[in-house]
């Protein structure tokens, strides 16, 4: 009977947050690589390159990192309301803003700006979840939310084409341009919204009563008394060799992620798909098949409790698919399908990820080994597209730099396998990766 009321307790709180959250991360999603389709026709109208796109997409992991603790920090003090209304209005804004980009310089600054307002985003989402939900069901609960990665590519690819195509010229702007305004103001509305109807904590939650507050409160102190009291330094996480290792498995797989993110637009564009509405749609299939794999894939690991061979496996088809993505060129079919394979294989990765670290690293070194692989990694997401623009404008050809992606792939899996004990990383659950 217990159970039963907890279940629906937990249910009723998970029906209020987590549709609203999840709509957020997915504008969010959206906002951050919705470039790699405005790149289709901005190149032209602003006479740039690859390399400076590459640059510009890069850069928003700059901004994006060196504000993500600070913003962190204020959530704690001032509330996930005025956080969420200040980060959400803030990179709406600078989304609309991309619009009036005239040249490379200003295409640097805004997107280096809209880094740094969504910075903290995601991470202080993950903190609210803890705030509402105890250990049994938070994961459950974080893997719907992360959900939203694949979920803004089913809707930026049909959405982004079919603006694009469809209100070029309109009152003078450009397709691009449009896309910049019409894909920014959802996030400015969103951020007031969450302003009037989230809650900053359970506490502070109107529509529970007094006695579902307590019970939320007292799972919540029966986790932390749960809990061994163990010192998390930062400092104990520099001194353990195994940290460095995860980070560069981590970079490299956050160089995947952001390649296909942000080039399968110029990819589909480069075998032949004719109109950026084609592009969308095709994208938007690419993102269906990961999102199912992704599910698909978690679930396997879930019920044989193995992890380490899951990432592994999908990371090394992964990688294959972008080598042999060279092989593929002038076959719409071809590419599509090594793209969506692909994907699969990343998107499965980014649901897993984490439960290796979180197994492999105990006690002081758990907390701070676990902000610095993420805090590495994150640099691939800056790198890698700087990478493969510069690449693409010196050789003539995207598929030499993503034949460089699908080889850091591989051996960071090959790396995982060796560096990975298999014994430990077989049943700890933990959060999904950021992308």
């Amino acid at each position: 009977m217990q159970d039963a009321a907890h279940s629906r307790l937990y249910g009723r709180i998970a029906w209020r947050l987590i549709p609203f959250l999840l709509t957020c991360y997915t504008v969010a999603i959206i906002d951050r690589f919705n470039i790699g389709f405005a790149k289709l026709q901005f190149l032209h109208d602003l006479n740039i390159d690859d390399a400076v796109f590459g640059l510009a997409a890069g850069i928003f992991s700059v901004g994006y990192v060196a504000l993500e603790v600070p913003s962190n920090l204020l959530l704690v003090k001032v509330g996930v309301r005025r956080t969420l209304l200040r980060i959400m209005v803030l990179w709406g804004t600078v989304t609309v803003l991309l619009a009036l980009v005239q040249n490379q310089y200003h295409l640097y600054l805004l997107r280096f700006l809209l880094g740094a307002a969504e910075g903290g985003f995601f991470p202080g989402i993950l903190y609210y979840l803890t705030l509402w939900f105890p250990d049994r069901v938070r994961g459950r609960m974080t893997s719907l939310f992360v959900m939203a990665v694949p979920l803004g590519g089913v809707i930026a690819g049909p959405l982004s084409g079919l603006i694009m195509d469809h209100v070029q010229g309109v009152h003078g702007l450009h397709g691009w341009q449009w896309l910049f305004v019409l894909e920014g103001v959802p996030a400015v509305l969103l951020g007031i919204v969450a302003y009037i109807y989230l809650a900053d904590g359970p506490q502070a939650a109107s529509w529970l009563s007094a006695d579902e507050r307590r019970q939320v409160a007292g799972d919540l102190a029966r986790d932390r008394a749960a809990t061994p009291g163990t010192t998390r330094s930062f400092a104990a996480a520099l001194r353990e060799p195994r940290v460095y290792l995860l980070s560069f498995i981590y970079f490299a797989f956050f160089c995947s992620l952001n390649t296909i993110l942000l080039w399968t637009p110029t990819l589909l564009k480069r075998v032949g798909v004719a109109t950026t509405t084609e592009i969308g749609w095709l994208s938007g299939a690419i993102s269906v098949a990961s999102a199912i794999g992704m599910v698909a894939i978690g679930y396997s690991s879930d019920r044989t409790r193995e992890r380490r061979w899951h990432v592994v496996v999908c990371g090394l088809v992964a990688a294959a698919c972008f080598i042999a993505l060279q092989a593929a060129q002038g076959s719409i079919l071809l590419t599509v399908t090594l793209l969506a394979i692909a994907s699969v294989g990343i998107f499965a990765i980014l649901s897993l990820f984490w439960t290796i670290p979180n197994a492999m690293l105990e006690g002081s070194a758990a907390a701070g080994g676990i902000a610095l692989i993420s805090a590495i990694g994150s640099f691939g997401g800056a790198v890698c597209p700087a990478l493969i623009g510069s690449m693409n404008v010196a050789t003539g050809s995207i598929y030499a730099p993503l034949a460089l992606v699908g080889a850091l792939l591989a051996i960071g899996m090959l790396t995982l396998i060796v560096c990975v004990p298999r014994a430990r990383h077989q049943v700890t659950l933990a959060e999904p990766s950021r992308p």
